[in-house]
């Protein structure tokens, strides 16, 4: 039998099995039952840690209380009240290449989980980083901002945009958000891809409010950069019924051309599967004032602090050429704003609406998504790929055909 030695390792080995499952996906029936009675040995390490913990039985409420709703198959559960909550570059195989099997209705339903819950992998990281940077020095300042439709150039409702083009200066925010969108999804067939330009980006592990003397921004851990933010996308996704592609390819080995290759990739997967018109190319950003700081945008969601998103989506407009659906992407873009916005309030910084490109011109539902700074810590990241996970399945849930 597996052995475990705390609860969180029991954890993290279900996660990795999950995580796994969903990157091969095997149809041999053998190999099935073999990933369950492995799986079945952890969830009894689980439960036996569970019921030896000095915290008892997890306790679960619906999150609906809270004024969050999810679409359909998203369990979600509060925490228990005294349940603690801890504040070499490489290619990946790719998520979901073959089509996962379906999962009955009712067996997703049960499958609940607590959204604002520190994910075992990344709690463990915590626990390492404590003792592994124990001997840090200061080097600057990590400063918490919220940024508002004050920041952008024009709003409407919960909807706000910060406009940098030339000749299209007045969107009509909301004549955008009334139109239906010609988006037809057949749930059997992979709808989504994720990707990553620039993959080795990475965040803080600790919420210390400094970072240290030779802080490094990129990482080639998977674990620790956007890469785990696709992967919480991907599962919210998932769990709602959507097959999603996840490309964890590196292509910043070299920072320029990082584009072109990834483009290249793109179109593969959109010519094998006709079917995906959804890409999100997941980044995250990062704002350094001229006093040394380091800027984390930050919102509240349920009590707990979320990297806050922001969407960016272009124009054809001077240079910017080759991009005759900016249009429909735009306005695909603001509808995801506002289904982020209805779901968890703040999360959103002001739409970059901007004279670029960066490969959305390849189908008209594809965006680029800014996951906080290098100064918000990966559990904010991840916690905020859950939310939009979540408010991306909603909105798509009104272009199902099958």
């Amino acid at each position: 039998m597996q052995e475990f030695r705390s609860k969180a390792q029991a954890e993290i080995y279900l996660e990795t099995q999950e995580r796994e499952r969903r990157t091969t996906m095997p149809n041999n029936p053998s190999s099935n039952r073999k990933r369950g009675r492995l799986l079945a040995v952890a969830c009894v390490a689980v439960a036996a840690f569970t019921l030896l913990a000095s915290d008892g039985l997890l306790h679960g409420a619906a999150l609906l209380g809270a004024g969050m709703q999810f679409p359909a198959g998203v369990g979600v559960l509060l925490p228990a009240a005294n349940a603690a909550q801890p504040d070499g570059m490489q290619t990946i195989a790719v998520t979901n290449a073959a089509s996962p099997p379906k999962i009955p209705e009712a067996e997703t339903a049960a499958k609940d989980f607590d959204i604002t819950a520190t994910p075992a992998d990344i709690r463990v990281l915590m626990e390492e980083a404590v003792r592994e940077y124990a001997g840090d020095k200061k080097a600057g300042a990590i400063t918490e901002r919220t940024y508002t439709a004050k920041d952008g150039t024009q709003s409407f409702g919960n909807v706000s945009i910060r406009n940098t083009t030339a000749t299209y200066k007045n969107v009509n925010i909301e004549a955008e958000l009334k139109k239906r969108m010609p988006l037809k999804i057949d749930k059997s067939k992979p709808a989504v891809l994720i990707y990553h330009t620039h993959t080795t980006e990475a965040y803080e592990i600790l919420d210390r409010g400094w970072y240290p003397v030779g802080w490094q921004e990129r990482s080639e851990n998977k674990n620790k950069n956007v890469v785990r933010v696709g992967d919480a996308i991907a599962q919210m996704l998932e769990r709602a019924g959507y097959q999603v592609i996840h490309d964890t390819t590196v292509y910043d080995r070299q920072y320029g051309g990082a584009y072109d290759r990834s483009r290249l990739t793109m179109q593969k997967y959109l010519k094998e599967y006709p079917n995906i018109m959804v890409t999100v190319d997941v980044h995250r950003d990062a704002i350094h004032p001229d006093d040394g700081s380091h800027i984390k945008p930050v919102a509240t969601v349920n009590g707990k602090k979320a990297a806050q998103i922001m969407i960016i989506t272009g124009i054809e407009e001077g240079a910017i050429v080759d991009y005759p659906d900016w249009r429909q992407n735009l306005t695909f873009a603001l509808q995801l704003h506002k289904a982020a916005e209805d779901l968890a309030p703040g999360l959103m910084r002001p739409l970059f609406f901007c004279p670029r490109k960066y490969n959305m011109n390849e189908t008209p539902y594809s965006l680029l998504l800014e996951f906080g700074s290098d100064g918000n810590t990966l559990e904010e990241a991840v916690y905020s790929g859950r939310l939009i996970g979540a408010a991306m399945a909603k909105w798509m849930d009104g272009h199902v055909t099958a």
